[in-house]
């Protein structure tokens, strides 16, 4: 059984790049009808923030990414390490270092004059003297001293590290017994059964450390798939202003979630030149070997592109229900249909979608100047004042189609084209150019509404 997992530590919120890594994971695992974890790395308790952990299930509550089993939390499992950490002692793989900071200080200079790749020079390994007092030891773990490590990546391939270059007898447990992050990440996973790991690419140094770990504990590796990260379109590693930002900002700004998930599936992954998919078509077709070696570029006019569509697709009940979020009640609204209709097809955004919905609602408390000048010239004042007296004295004014015909009457009567009734019409009714039809915007707000906007304008022009 394929069981993946989803690691991040609390000392921050839930970013984009996170999501896409929690995101691969949970596919693969729910392709295989395996397991996906949730796990808080918080051993760090000086960096831990209680509502970053908050904020972390949060955003994976808004997408629908449902872990199995309880949350663990590495704070609660320091007996595990600290058994783990005594056997490794006991067997002769693990070892007390005694070196004070003025000895590290000592030896760094030393490889800095010598221009020696800064590491551990083992000094402490087969120590058997007497200890220097005053001094906290740390746990070194004994790491091979030479040859290669290899990681057989599932998506760069097989990648050989030369010991030599990366690694010393690297610190397990702090003086204080606190165990560090490769440690405990390597047995956590080990105990929790996890036999795929998926992760960003930044991760890839750590891997041979842990490799270690496993190794020196008897552990079977689990299969590594180290993702390239997230560029933006220059090139460049992804920042708050590219969209590496919380993930329940993209709630903020008016994201569907179901786009969100789609667009971040194809940050380096595809399936011939597909584009959209449904979560179901996403847990049937994703493999990580299918995840590209180069990094991925954020685009957010793909973004747009997919949350419009779904926002185009979505059934007015569910917009109806979301938009509540941006202070629109429309429930209850008789002419609902007809404006989430006409709105949703013109939405890149549920932001952009309320906008759009409060400017047909509201009456307009200022015109654009502009938009006023183009449409009031010649006899647009009396076009509109014909038309008001049309729609006063009829009595069947319900839908977009009765207004549209009023309208025409106008224009065929006038022998006139139809934006000298249009133009000045629309900036009546919502204060400037642009906007959905406006005999739907008629109908949405009915006759004795639309009645007072062009009384308003009448006044004001």
């Amino acid at each position: 059984m394929i069981t993946t997992r989803f690691a991040p530590s609390p000392t921050g919120y839930l970013h984009i790049g996170g999501l896409r890594t929690a995101l691969f994971s949970y596919l693969w695992a729910k392709h295989n009808s395996g397991k996906f974890v949730l796990r808080i790395e918080d051993t760090d308790r000086s960096r831990n923030n209680e509502d970053a952990t908050k904020a972390i299930i949060e955003a994976f509550k808004w997408v629908g990414l449902e872990h199995d089993g309880e949350i663990t939390y590495q704070s609660k499992r320091d007996e595990i390490y600290k058994k783990y950490i005594d056997r490794l002692l006991q067997e002769g793989r693990a070892y007390r270092c005694y070196m004070s900071k003025d000895e590290l200080d000592a030896m760094r200079e030393a490889q800095t004059q010598a221009k020696e790749r800064p590491r551990y020079d083992g000094r402490y390994r087969d120590f058997d003297g007497i200890p220097p007092e005053g001094i906290e030891p740390v746990i070194r773990i004994k790491a091979p001293t030479s040859g290669t490590i290899t990681v057989d990546d599932g998506i760069k391939g097989k990648i050989e590290f030369n010991v030599d270059d990366i690694l010393d007898d690297f610190i397990i447990a702090r003086s204080d017994g606190t165990p560090t992050y490769n440690f405990v990440v390597a047995i956590d996973d080990a105990l929790m059964g996890i036999n795929s790991v998926i992760r960003g690419d930044d991760h890839l140094s750590n891997t041979p450390k842990q490799i270690v770990v496993y190794e020196a504990l008897g552990f079977a590796l689990p299969k590594f798939y180290h993702v390239p990260m997230i560029h933006n379109e220059n090139g460049k590693k992804l920042s708050k202003r590219d969209g590496a930002t919380d993930v329940m900002m993209y709630k903020e700004m008016g994201y569907l979630p179901e786009a969100l998930l789609n667009f971040l599936v194809r940050l380096g992954w595809s399936h011939g030149d597909q584009e959209i998919f449904s979560f179901d078509e996403m847990l049937a077709l994703f493999n990580p070997k299918d995840i590209n070696k180069s990094a991925s570029i954020y685009n957010t006019e793909k973004l747009d592109w997919l949350n419009a569509h779904y926002i185009k697709n979505s059934s007015n009940d569910t917009l109806a229900k979301l938009l509540e979020d941006y202070d629109l009640l429309l429930s209850s609204h008789d002419k609902r249909e007809i404006l989430l209709d006409a709105i949703k097809d013109r939405s890149k955004t549920l932001v952009d979608m309320a906008s759009q919905i409060k400017e047909i609602l509201d009456t307009p408390d200022s015109y654009d100047e502009k938009a006023v000048k183009k449409a009031f010239k010649g006899e647009a004042k009396d076009i509109l004042k014909d038309f008001k007296q049309k729609i006063e004295s009829s009595q069947e004014l319900h839908l977009p189609s009765d207004y549209h015909h009023m309208l025409e009457r106008v224009v065929d009567e006038r022998e006139i084209g139809f934006g000298k009734i249009g133009q000045p019409l629309r900036v009546a009714l919502v204060g400037k150019m642009g906007g959905p039809g406006i005999d739907t915007i008629m109908s949405v707000i009915g006759k004795d509404e639309t009645v007072a906007r062009i009384d308003n304008i009448l006044a004001t022009v």
